[in-house]
């Protein structure tokens, strides 16, 4: 009897000596996991010249999950050169319909470039006066409140689509592009690849909108893979990644309130388009939204930030 229980009492003392080891472990990696975050958005934060939007009359409150909306762009920026927002994506997040809308905006899209006093293409606000006019005429155009941007260097944009292992996304037609052929249907992309495949607009038929889908596709993917349990084995190159080709307003702490009050809602991601046709004005192409259009536009993405 004193045998077995000698022999109780040291698995117990194993197994207690295993599980606290273990403990220590994972918060050990836990530790390495925040530290390399909390770093990484220290590179990434880039703060603008103002605290809330001006079409609010208070700050949106991340803790008390209210909805909120992000502007994304998507920058080639050049050697001396600050390069225009070649992708324009707005996304407006409702945790109480666990949903996300995305809305692309086509490049050529002819609107007020507020600053200027003048009507031209949306994605040369960026190259005029950076991101803060980007989201003051985005705003202007779309009549709601930008509260966050999000800017990627669509060159770097390879190094975080490498650093989450690669995507998966599904192509519609078979194209070629720089060299490369995407065959149609399921085909899973390196960096490089993605770059190529996201870029591509003059062989397909849809023009821009088809461009915007595959950028849109790309986006979603890599979220798919960065938040996948694989990723935790490479969380040093993913976030390396993005401290280095990606700037934002969001802090440290607003990132974690939406992680922690938000996660729900990347389940249902609605994609948006906005209808018009091309003209020529003074020999330059221009995409023109009719105001029927815009006003139908403004109003989905209003209700869905529950604004009154």
């Amino acid at each position: 009897m004193r045998t077995e229980k000698k022999k109780k009492k040291r698995w117990l003392k194993f197994t207690l000596v295993t599980l606290l080891v273990l403990a220590l472990a994972v918060g050990t990696y836990a530790f390495t996991v925040y530290r390399s975050l909390n770093a990484a958005v220290d590179d990434m934060h880039l703060p603008i010249n103002r605290d809330k939007s001006p079409k609010r009359t208070e700050q949106v409150t991340l803790t008390k999950k209210e909805p909120f909306s992000v502007l994304v762009l998507g920058v080639d920026e050049r050697q001396g050169d600050r390069g225009r927002s070649d992708t324009m994506i707005v996304l407006t997040v409702n945790p109480n319909q666990n949903s996300v809308k995305m809305l692309s905006i086509p490049r050529d899209t002819r609107a007020e470039i507020v600053g200027r006093g003048t009507e031209d293409k949306l994605n040369h606000a960026y190259a005029f006066g950076g991101v803060e006019m980007s989201m003051d005429s985005i705003e202007q155009f779309l009549d709601i409140p930008i509260d966050y941007y999000a800017q990627i260097n669509m060159e770097g944009f390879k190094d975080i689509v490498d650093a989450v292992g690669g995507v998966t996304v599904t192509n519609s037609f078979e194209f070629s592009s720089d060299g490369e052929t995407f065959p149609k249907g399921q085909i899973t992309l390196d960096g490089d690849s993605a770059l190529k495949y996201a870029r591509m607009r003059y062989e397909d038929p849809r023009g821009d909108f088809g461009r915007q889908n595959r950028q849109r596709d790309i986006i979603q993917a890599v979220i798919k893979e960065g938040a996948s349990l694989s990723s935790l084995t490479n969380f040093g190159d993913i976030f390396g990644a993005l401290g280095k080709n990606v700037r934002t307003n969001l802090q440290f702490e607003q990132m974690m309130d939406i992680q922690k009050n938000y996660r729900s809602v990347v389940g249902d991601v609605q994609q948006m388009e906005i209808k018009g046709g091309g003209k020529l004005i003074n020999k330059i192409y221009y995409y023109l939204v009719p105001e029927e259009e815009q006003a139908r536009i403004q109003t989905e993405l209003k209700q869905h930030l529950e604004l009154n």
